[in-house]
């Protein structure tokens, strides 16, 4: 066990050292939906116009992890405020739901360039995101995946709720959900 907790705390210090975490800023809109055309099917991929409004109207609900190196952005976890308790695919088409008292955080996509994948980082944003919404005042995270990651975010923290009501993309969902504790 200790020896598990120096693992993380050594893989933290090495992403603290390579990326800034932070809010996005609005200039950032464009790039972030670069990365999830890259990150996403077509049929999947939030589209610019929305990524460019989501960053307008919550920019406090993304964060990003910029490459120290590069000044680029590497990836990104984006949602959106709600007292609603699932999800819907509506979220992924109107910021307008955001409520910035919401309870609840709709995560809308997790996007980490194939450059930096398998490092830690997508895990890293996720950790930093729910330590963030906790001093928020938030409750629930909720976010869809299909079957193939259902286990990836299980080792996060997030539990099964099974088929999600969404058909985003033509495909079959899972929602997954994780209660924030106090």
């Amino acid at each position: 066990m200790e020896k598990e907790i120096r693992k993380q705390e050594a893989e933290q210090t090495m992403l603290d050292e390579r990326f800034e975490f932070r809010s996005i800023r609005p200039e950032e809109g464009e790039e972030a939906a670069e990365i999830e055309r890259i990150c996403f099917p077509p049929n999947e991929a939030c589209s610019e116009k929305m990524m460019l409004e989501r960053a307008a109207k919550a920019p406090e609900l993304f964060l990003v992890a910029v490459d120290r190196q590069t000044g680029r952005i590497a990836g990104f976890l984006n949602g959106l405020s709600t007292n609603e308790e699932s999800f819907r695919d509506e979220f992924f088409t109107d910021a307008g739901l955001y409520d910035p008292e919401g309870r609840n955080v709709m995560l809308l996509g997790l996007d980490v360039l194939p450059d930096y994948r398998l490092q830690g980082l997508g895990r890293e944003l996720v950790r930093r995101y729910v330590r963030r919404e906790r001093g928020n005042g938030r409750k629930r995270l909720l976010l869809t995946c299909l079957p193939p990651k259902v286990e990836m975010y299980k080792k996060m923290g997030f539990c099964d709720q099974g088929i999600a009501n969404s058909s985003w993309g033509g495909s079959q969902w899972h929602e997954m959900s994780y209660t924030i504790p106090d």
